[in-house]
C-alpha cells in the first residue's frame, strides 16, 4: 500500500472480527515499532505483547470502561502495552558522550521524551497495522469510570496493572493497543469527524505565531 494512503486508511477501529492474525504478520507489526527514533537512540520503550486468549482474558477487567461501550474491542487477537522508561534516558544522558549528571538530568529535559518516543513506536504499529489491511486503537489504561475521580485511584489501577503482569514500576503503560481485522459490520466513520477536523489554516504558523 502506498504511504498515503495507508496515512489516509488510518482511523481508530473500536470494532474488530473474531479472527486470528498470523504470527508472521504480527512480528512485522512488532519490528515495525522498533524502527522510531528516540532521544540519544536510548530507546526508552519495552512493550508487553498479549496474543493468547488467556493474558487478553486477564487484560480486558483494566478498560472496564472501553469493553463497556465497544465490546467488540475484545475480539482483537493482538493487544500491546507500550511501557515509556525514564530512568534509561537519564542514564543514557549521564553517558560520557553526553555528559548530563544524573542528579539533574531530569530538569533539562524540555519535554518527557519517553514518552514521546513511546508514542512515536505506537504510531508505527498503528500504521504497520494498516499497511497489513488490519484495523488499530489506541486506548487508555483506567479504572472504571464509577470510581475515576476518586484520589488517587488512577495511580492505584496502574499498580494494580503492573503487578497482574509483573512489570516494573518505573515502566509507565502509556495505553494499550488493539489490532485486528475490521469488523465487517463496521459503521462507517462519523461524518461530524470532517467537520471538526481543524484546517491547516487554523493550526499551521507560517514564520511566526497566528501567521498563517
Amino acid at each position: 500500500m502506498e504511504f498515503a494512503d495507508v496515512v489516509r486508511r488510518r482511523r481508530m477501529v473500536r470494532q474488530f472480527e473474531d479472527r486470528p492474525l498470523a504470527p508472521e504478520v504480527i512480528e512485522r507489526i512488532l519490528a515495525t515499532a522498533l524502527r522510531a527514533p528516540s532521544a540519544g537512540f536510548a530507546q526508552g520503550w519495552e512493550f508487553l505483547v498479549l496474543t493468547s486468549a488467556e493474558d487478553r482474558t486477564r487484560f480486558w477487567p483494566f478498560v472496564q470502561n472501553q469493553v463497556r461501550y465497544t465490546p467488540a474491542t475484545m475480539n482483537a487477537p493482538l493487544v500491546v502495552v507500550p511501557l515509556a522508561h525514564k530512568a534509561r534516558y537519564l542514564e543514557r544522558y549521564a553517558e560520557p558522550d553526553k555528559g548530563w549528571s544524573l542528579e539533574n538530568a531530569e530538569q533539562k529535559w524540555p519535554a518527557p521524551y519517553w514518552y514521546i518516543d513511546a508514542g512515536m513506536a505506537t504510531m508505527l504499529m498503528l500504521l504497520s497495522a494498516v499497511d497489513e489491511g488490519l484495523g488499530g486503537f489506541l486506548f487508555w489504561l483506567m479504572p472504571p469510570s464509577e470510581i475515576l475521580d476518586d484520589e488517587g485511584a488512577v495511580a492505584a489501577h496502574l499498580d494494580a496493572f503492573r503487578t497482574e503482569f509483573g512489570v516494573p514500576a518505573e515502566y509507565d503503560p502509556i495505553g494499550a493497543v488493539a489490532i485486528g481485522y475490521r469488523a465487517p459490520d463496521l459503521p462507517p466513520q462519523n461524518p461530524q469527524l470532517a467537520v471538526r477536523r481543524r484546517a491547516a489554516t487554523d493550526v499551521l504558523h507560517r514564520g511566526q505565531f497566528g501567521e498563517h
